[in-house]
């Protein structure tokens, strides 16, 4: 399906099984829902979505992505939660979900490549819903890199990777998106060594924004609140 590459004017076909409603864009969105299903690449494809209070919501929506599939990760991971958190905070709505062969999404792990497809059919679902939002990407580890590839596909408004996983998957390679990211990063990490990560960010043209936070592991056990506050605090692309 083709998709868009110019920030204005975005016009994002629905998926399969997808269809734009005539009613309010507030009715459309599954505001609450604890978890729905829709079509994927290789079968239903299990996520969540959330709004903020009416009187702080942007016309914008952040999707998230979670840690290794083959590892625990999940949409429900407590760093995934918080970025949810966070971009709800300054009124996104949001929306996580489950990579294929995870929950209830269905089929296996893709090794990143069908993982980035699960991501591109939720992005294309969630154009169809809000078609006039812009829309953030945001990822935890893993899921730092697979929203770090749709970003080089889809035009984003901001792009938010939590500890990316820089040493284990070719970040190298990826050009730098046309908008702002921030990278938020522990310097105790011993899973994606906080060095690796600068000197990654240091050959990214433009830099990414890093937030380096101290004595912080990579999954930010106790502290959570930090990596919150974090995003709240450097994020610069809100939408009017």
């Amino acid at each position: 399906m083709p998709r868009a590459h110019n920030g204005d004017g975005l016009q994002f076909a629905p998926p399969p099984g997808i269809q734009r409603s005539m009613t309010s864009e507030h009715d459309v969105f599954p505001c609450g829902v604890t978890s729905l299903r829709i079509p994927g690449p290789t079968g239903a494809l299990e996520l969540m979505a959330t709004c903020p209070d009416e009187q702080k919501a942007v016309g914008a929506t952040g999707v998230i992505c979670h840690p290794h599939p083959l590892q625990g990760g999940t949409m429900t991971n407590k760093v995934v939660h918080t970025l949810a958190r966070a971009f709800g905070d300054l009124g996104l709505r949001t929306v996580r979900f489950n990579f294929r062969g995870v929950g209830a999404s269905e089929g296996v792990f893709g090794n990143a490549e069908g993982e980035l497809e699960d991501l591109l059919a939720v992005l294309d679902w969630t154009r169809a819903c809000r078609p006039h939002d812009v829309i953030w990407l945001g990822g935890f580890s893993f899921g730092g890199y697979v929203a770090a590839r749709a970003a080089q596909q889809v035009p984003v408004a901001q792009i938010v990777t939590v500890a990316p996983a820089v040493n284990l998957y070719p970040f190298a390679s990826m050009r730098s998106p046309n908008a702002p990211w921030l990278v938020v990063q522990g310097d105790d990490d011993d899973v994606v060594p906080a060095n690796a990560v600068n000197e990654w960010a240091q050959r990214m043209q433009p830099p990414p924004t890093i937030v380096m936070l101290s004595g912080v592991g990579h999954f930010f056990h106790g502290r959570l609140n930090d990596l919150r506050q974090a995003i709240l605090s450097h994020v610069n692309a809100l939408p009017a």
